[in-house]
């Protein structure tokens, strides 16, 4: 019987390594099929243009082509390693939504909806779905306009009679900042407490898994987002240009930052958003030491990078939206509603003990 197992053992574990290596391989067929088709059309363009002699259009559009590639670039390489990084242990309270990049993924967000499910008999867990079915709500979670993402979360949630007397909110990576996005606009049912679990409330100015400050082609690639992040058309089709967010270019982000920009009171205070915030009860926020995801880390607590520059960062606590008060949180800070909380580990990775002990009491 033990060798039996052992046999299974290992034919589930080799199962878990040839898909994540399918999925790498999927990701560097697509990446070397777009650098491709790049060459090729700059190759035919050139030779157009050095026919009508128009070398400085060619130019042009070659620049053009390149940050559209870096976008493009930047949107599959994030999905990679967020695949990569969702296999982990958690659990949680009585009327619960979770919001992350895929709501029922048997790998990902269904397997911690069942692990809440063991750990507390009779919670109502509600994993929050954009689009019909999985795969349009993965889709979503990379190409659906973030504001219309929130509208869809807060119809659910009013259409759920199970909600009416209140509920907790836990979200992963992303879905963190959208559902503090949730909490600000739409009071009704009311959110008790919000955990954000790595998520970007100042938004990110990196790249995953880029080696940072100790290599050249990081600044070159962010310098070359850093107008085409802010485009209509990419703003309004790509989540994770719409918590794009460039220090050294403060103006631009607060003008056409569709998203962030709005929620953290950049452009002008909504009185609404700071009053419907600071309702919550406890707004819990969880910090990865190690994470090479999410640049700067800090932003998980609220901070970010001093405006002007691309090197130091500042605390929330340091920052003009904190000494001004813009959203209520200093007063929140004050009142003990504000949580900050570490662990050490890369991007959501931490053990279901660790979440017993350290977030499980704040949904009880």
């Amino acid at each position: 019987m033990f060798f039996v197992i052992l046999f299974l053992a290992f034919v589930i574990l080799g199962f878990f390594v040839s898909l994540v290596l399918f999925v790498h391989f999927l990701v560097v067929l697509f990446l070397t099929f777009v650098i491709s088709c790049l060459v090729f059309c700059c190759f035919l363009t050139f030779l157009s243009h050095l026919v009508l002699c128009h070398l400085s259009h060619f130019l042009s559009f070659c620049v053009s082509f390149f940050k559209i590639f870096c976008l493009v670039f930047v949107v599959f390489w994030s999905f990679f390693c967020l695949t990569c990084r969702l296999s982990h242990f958690l659990s949680c309270f009585c009327h619960l939504s979770l919001f992350c990049d895929s709501c029922c993924n048997p790998l990902s967000m269904g397997a911690i909806k069942k692990m809440m499910e063991e750990e507390i008999p009779g919670i109502y867990v509600l994993s929050l779905m954009i689009g019909k079915n999985v795969v349009q709500d993965t889709e979503n979670g990379f190409f659906m306009d973030v504001n219309q993402q929130v509208s869809l979360v807060c119809s659910q949630l009013a259409q759920d009679a199970r909600l009416k007397g209140g509920f907790n909110a836990m979200g992963f990576s992303q879905g963190a900042q959208f559902l503090r996005a949730v909490a600000q606009r739409c009071p009704s049912p009311p959110m008790k407490t919000l955990i954000s679990v790595g998520g970007q409330h100042q938004g990110v100015y990196g790249l995953p898994r880029c080696p940072g400050e100790s290599s050249h082609i990081c600044d070159v690639i962010r310098k070359a987002l850093n107008s085409g992040a802010y485009s209509d058309m990419v703003q309004k089709h790509l989540v994770q240009a719409q918590y794009w967010h460039d220090p050294l270019n403060d103006d631009l982000y607060k003008k056409h930052s569709l998203f962030l920009a709005d929620i953290n009171q950049e452009r002008a205070v909504n009185e609404t958003y700071k009053k419907n915030l600071q309702l919550l009860e406890k707004f819990v926020m969880v910090k990865f030491l190690q994470d090479s995801v999410v640049d700067p880390v800090v932003s998980e607590w609220f901070g970010f990078l001093k405006t002007g520059q691309a090197k130091e960062t500042e605390t929330l606590q340091e920052s003009l939206l904190y000494k001004e008060d813009r959203l209520g949180l200093a007063a929140m800070d004050k009142a003990g509603k504000l949580v900050f909380l570490a662990t050490e580990g890369d991007h959501l990775q931490f053990t279901r003990e660790w979440f017993n002990a350290n977030l499980l009491p704040y949904l009880r």
